[in-house]
């Protein structure tokens, strides 16, 4: 038996003791677990950004108990096993890749991208946007229907044409801007998003995981502004844009020659 089959056991042992005998644990259901879940998924998408492997490791293990806890339920109301969770994630990789353990040729990622999305269709899958998540973050929703649409051939051929694309959209929400219509201007400005992130698409660059880079970057140097106008004996509120300009490019040249 293999070391994480012995762990794995143990951790399916541990949730059968804590539903019977914990009393926070009994009362749990799968609506109760669900906000604590995606709480752990984002912790999890916190340590990937950051590169900390271990948290990593503590997240993968919180999820792990949250996916457990799930199949025990649905065990209890005999919905689903944690076994035919298992078998049926095992027959959906076989199923999708022929290529691995049947006799499909493919060569590269994108053909076997292309040839997953057409098999989840032959499955009953009424369109290839189907399985994009409805409460999925706005931005990464954005990139996974257009990769989706890019596996029938809806995509640009090259990303000078996005960033034209971009350019045109840009111009149509000055123009939104200019007319005064705030729903029209809101209309735009999310076109403008979506190109965007198709932009970074074919920088082939993470556009959550770049904003969410910029959104830490924005941290840093604002509380360490915050601390020198402290340091100084000042407070943000009280200082012209101009004074705390100069502190955040004084940060801002720090950084860049350290």
């Amino acid at each position: 038996m293999s070391d994480y089959t012995e762990a794995f056991d143990k951790l399916v042992t541990i949730m059968d003791d804590l539903r019977m005998k914990c009393p926070w644990d009994k009362k749990q259901t799968i609506h109760s677990l669900r906000q604590q879940t995606i709480e752990e998924l984002y912790e999890l998408a916190d340590a990937i950004s950051e590169e900390n492997w271990k948290g990593m490791e503590e997240e993968l293990g919180d999820l792990f108990l949250h996916l457990v806890f799930y199949a025990k339920i649905g065990s209890e109301q005999k919905q689903f096993s944690l076994a035919e969770v298992l078998e049926g994630i095992n027959a959906k990789l076989i199923r999708r890749h022929p290529h691995i353990y049947g006799d499909l040729k493919l060569s590269g990622a994108d053909e076997v991208k292309k040839n997953w999305e057409q098999l989840k269709l032959k499955e009953g899958k009424t369109s290839v946007l189907s399985g994009v998540p409805k409460a999925l973050p706005a931005m990464v929703k954005a990139m996974r229907l257009q990769e989706k649409a890019k596996q029938v051939g809806f995509e640009w051929d090259n990303r000078e044409q996005v960033w034209e694309k971009v350019e045109e959209e840009m111009h149509e929400l000055q123009e939104a801007v200019a007319s005064g219509d705030q729903a029209h201007q809101e209309e735009e400005l999310g076109d403008l998003f979506f190109s965007l992130v198709n932009y970074a698409r074919f920088l082939q660059v993470d556009a959550e995981h770049a904003l969410e880079q910029t959104n830490k970057k924005f941290i840093y140097r604002f509380t360490n502004m915050e601390a020198r106008a402290v340091a100084k004996g000042l407070m943000l509120q009280h200082m012209s844009l101009e004074e705390m300009d100069a502190l955040w490019n004084e940060i801002k040249a720090e950084k860049k020659q350290s």
